[in-house]
């Protein structure tokens, strides 16, 4: 399979798994213990059918959004997401300058592979930080500032992983950072040596968000242990509330389920809440995002913006949750099989098509941009 015979997600998806090591692919696609969240993330959307409006018929499409106070040319942006130089070796430097091409935002993350800094010099598009919250309150602070310097359009603190899910495919196989691979995931990796030749051949890998706390030669803190020893389990309403009166800026909590949660964020100053259940990867069982998104906009939607991200895969999809009341999705693994798949002309064709398939589906609903969609052009089936 080649890259133009890729038209949707689930193409990325079978080009990903013949490129990447057993290990790797399975990072990305696995989720917690079941995997039953995973699953239901995506089926969520097809308990819902979409009611066109016809006889509405436009020339233009207008798919800008507004989120935060920040202008997207699109209503989906690439959510923040770890090690993206294991899937490429181009890793956040493709799936920036992809967003860029779009006019979309892109999220850094903590364990980001490419610096907040490079990121941000070389695209001017919205970026957010997804932060994490340590134990170490100076970390915090360094943390904070270092993104305040850098010039990160908003802040996206993530309150879903204070510990790490059990993800079982990973044992299985092995996978961590520092490497630490059974048999079997030694095995899957001698099958696909191409991968490892281009791992070699290209910059070291690294977490430069983190490097000084996390050595990738395995003497200190692996990954497993970050989120398990450094990240402060005990993160509570009144750390959120000094969070964002230390920022002082653009600030969304991200991994919120429970309506009540989301009026909690509105009464500590955040901006944006983001739904999410971490794509399946936390808490197996936890409601999928487009399941509680009505629910959330009723109880807090006058007050906060609503974001959700998890089991994106269509654009239908993504118009499900613009007419539920959405300001945006954010796309997740989507974006990193294309990334996997072909590196930058991979997201650009993910981001392409989606787009197309988003603008065809909004003038098949008779809307001509985001704001005319409603939930009236929803019923549950």
């Amino acid at each position: 399979m080649r890259l133009s015979q890729c038209h949707n997600f689930h193409d990325f998806r079978r080009l990903a798994r013949r490129r990447l090591p057993g290990p790797i692919f399975n990072y990305i696609d696995g989720a917690a213990e079941d995997e039953t969240a995973y699953r239901r993330n995506t089926a969520a959307f097809d308990e819902v059918d979409l009611l066109p409006h016809v006889l509405r018929g436009t020339e233009e499409i207008d798919l800008s959004a507004q989120v935060m106070g920040l202008k997207l040319d699109l209503p989906f942006f690439l959510a923040p997401t770890a090690l993206q130089r294991l899937f490429h070796h181009q890793g956040e430097r493709a799936a920036a300058a992809a967003a860029a091409k779009y006019g979309t935002m892109f999220g850094v993350s903590s364990l980001g592979t490419v610096s907040l800094e490079e990121v941000r010099a070389a695209h001017s598009t919205p970026q957010v930080y997804q932060f994490y919250f340590h134990r170490d309150r100076g970390l915090n602070r360094e943390m904070l500032a270092r993104a305040k310097e850098s010039g990160v359009d908003a802040m996206m603190l993530t309150v879903d992983s204070i510990t790490g899910g059990n993800r079982e495919r990973d044992k299985r196989t092995g996978f961590s950072i520092p490497f630490r691979l059974t048999l079997g995931g030694i095995a899957q990796f001698m099958l696909k040596p191409a991968w490892g030749i281009n791992y070699v051949t290209h910059q070291k890998f690294s977490l430069p968000q983190l490097d000084a706390h996390i050595d990738m030669g395995g003497s200190t803190t692996s990954i497993g242990r970050y989120f398990t020893e450094m990240l402060d389990p005990t993160m509570n309403w009144d750390d959120l509330a000094e969070m964002v009166e230390a920022w002082d800026g653009k600030f969304c909590l991200k991994g919120v389920i429970h309506p009540d949660d989301a009026a909690r964020a509105a009464d500590a100053g955040c901006d944006a809440v983001i739904l999410s259940n971490h794509g399946g990867r936390q808490l197996d069982g936890a409601r999928a995002p487009f399941d509680g998104l009505a629910e959330v906009l009723d109880t807090a939607g006058d007050r906060i913006e609503v974001i959700m991200d998890s089991g994106i895969q269509r654009g239908t999809h993504i118009v499900k949750a613009l007419a539920m009341g959405a300001k945006a999705v954010g796309i997740g693994r989507a974006y990193l099989f294309a990334l996997a798949a072909a590196g930058q002309p991979g997201v650009e064709r993910m981001l392409g098509l989606l787009k197309e398939e988003l603008t065809r589906d909004m003038r098949l609903m008779g809307a001509a941009r985001v704001a005319d969609l409603g939930r009236d052009n929803l019923r549950l089936r």
